[in-house]
Formats: structure tokens, C-alpha cells, sequence
């Protein structure tokens, strides 16, 4: 397997451009929110408040490029695909944002749920979407999150089919892990969380839902693009969905971390 320097070499150099889903899988990856030092305050507010969606693990000085996650690591190359957003609205898609780079960008890493899937693997869990290299499906929620400042929005939920007869073992493996969303949100009918159209996810792929599985909700770190729209900050950045920062530490270092 890959280490994560040698990962994200890769993705700095553009030789890897796609979903993480499925790589590094010992490693802990997590999504990336970047706000002028203005609205750090508030964005850490905000996620304070919805630490099932938003639970931080790392937080970048004004102008700090380097993870204390990562070794050698530089935040404004690493991560395979970033979204840009301008006064709210989503203009672009980049592989890097070192043209975009301000002094005083604060950098938020913030836990992913693709740190548990690895576990969900071992444990014989299947999982479709990496099984067929897909990026998961990701949704918005009719569940509001609490607001900050500008700060508001849906929460986003990334959903996996899960067997029924291994739904309960799920929940018990993600549950360990409430610095990467911890368990379910919701299980069952997606109605009932404001999801109308299970096949056409807001962000990522759908996949099959068998008659023997169940969709299983997860609160998902996404949920910041969709407060973006509403905070209409003058820039702000983030990781395009499913294209996550892999850090060095190990999901058992995570697990027995104080």
C-alpha cells in the first residue's frame, strides 16, 4: 500500500487526480475548509455547534500552508480537486489554489467518514461504491444546522448501502469514531431526512440499493460547501466532495488518542 508522503506526492505532482475513496485506507483523510482569518472565528463557531458534521482535527495558522498532520505537507497542493467559491456561489474547480492564496487563509481539517470505512471493510462490511471505484453518494438534508454568524445551511449526509443483517454491526464500528462523523444520522427512508430522489445525489454517484440492503446516513463533511452559499463570504475554499487531504496519522493512532 501507498504511504500517505508517497500519496500525496502523487496528487501534487497531478499523477492522481480522483476520489481517495479506498486509498490509504490505514490513514486518517479529512475534508478542507478555507476562510479569510475575518470569518475564522465564526466558521470555528460553527463548527463547535455541528461537531457531527464539522468535527475538527486540525487547525492551520493565517497564511500556514503545512499540516502538523501531515509531514512536508502543503495544503494548497495536496488534495486531488478544490472547489472555489466567490460571494457564495461556486465558480470553479482547481487542482491546485496556489494562485488563490491569501496571507491571511485560516485552513480547517475536518474529520471524513472514509477514515471509518476502512474499518467497515476489515470487519467485512462490503461497501459498493468503493467496490466499484465510485465516489459516495452525498445528499442535502431537509435537517437544518445550528447557524454562526453567516454560517448556515443543510446538513449533508453521505449515504451507503448497507446488508441488513450488518446494519447494527455498522453502527457499532462508526460509533468509535466520533472525530469522523460517528454513527448514523438516519437509517431507512430517505423522505424522512428531506431526500426525494435517492438516485440523483447532490454531490458524488449513486449506487444500487439491493432488496436485502438498507440506505444508511451518515452526517458528512460536505455539509460546509452548503453553508457557503449562505455565508456569500467573498472567497472561500474547500475539497471538491469525495477528494480528501490524507494525513500521517494512523486510524488506530486516531482511536487511542486522548
Amino acid at each position: 500500500m501507498i504511504s500517505p508522503v508517497s500519496f500525496r506526492e502523487e496528487i501534487r505532482t497531478n499523477k492522481f487526480n480522483t476520489s481517495t475513496a479506498g486509498y490509504c485506507q490505514d490513514y486518517v483523510q479529512a475534508n478542507l475548509v478555507i476562510v479569510p482569518k475575518e470569518y475564522a472565528f465564526d466558521f470555528f463557531l460553527y463548527t463547535y455547534r455541528n461537531q457531527k458534521s464539522c468535527p475538527v482535527i486540525d487547525v492551520l495558522e493565517p497564511g500556514q500552508v503545512k499540516s502538523a498532520l501531515a509531514e512536508g505537507s502543503d495544503i494548497r497542493t495536496d488534495i486531488p480537486k478544490y472547489h472555489v467559491f466567490k460571494d457564495g456561489v461556486f465558480e470553479t474547480e482547481v487542482t491546485s489554489i496556489e494562485s488563490y492564496w491569501q496571507k491571511d487563509f485560516v485552513s480547517f481539517l475536518i474529520g471524513c467518514s472514509f477514515t471509518f470505512e476502512s474499518e467497515m471493510v476489515k470487519s467485512d462490511i462490503p461497501l459498493k461504491h468503493i467496490n466499484l471505484n465510485k465516489n459516495v453518494a452525498m445528499y442535502r438534508t431537509s435537517i437544518q444546522t445550528e447557524a454562526a454568524g453567516p454560517f448556515a445551511g443543510p446538513l449533508v449526509v453521505s449515504m451507503r448501502p448497507i446488508k441488513k443483517a450488518l446494519v447494527d454491526k455498522a453502527v457499532a464500528i462508526t460509533e468509535k469514531y466520533p472525530q469522523m462523523h460517528g454513527g448514523p444520522v438516519h437509517i431507512g427512508d430517505p423522505a424522512e431526512i428531506g431526500i426525494t430522489a435517492i438516485e440523483k445525489p447532490d454531490y458524488g454517484e449513486f449506487v444500487e440499493i439491493a432488496e436485502d440492503e438498507v440506505p444508511v446516513f451518515w452526517a458528512c463533511g460536505v455539509t460546509p460547501q452548503a453553508a457557503a452559499t449562505e455565508a456569500k463570504l467573498p472567497l472561500m475554499i474547500t475539497h471538491a466532495p469525495g477528494h480528501m487531504f490524507v494525513t500521517d496519522w494512523t486510524n488506530d493512532e486516531l482511536l487511542n488518542r486522548k
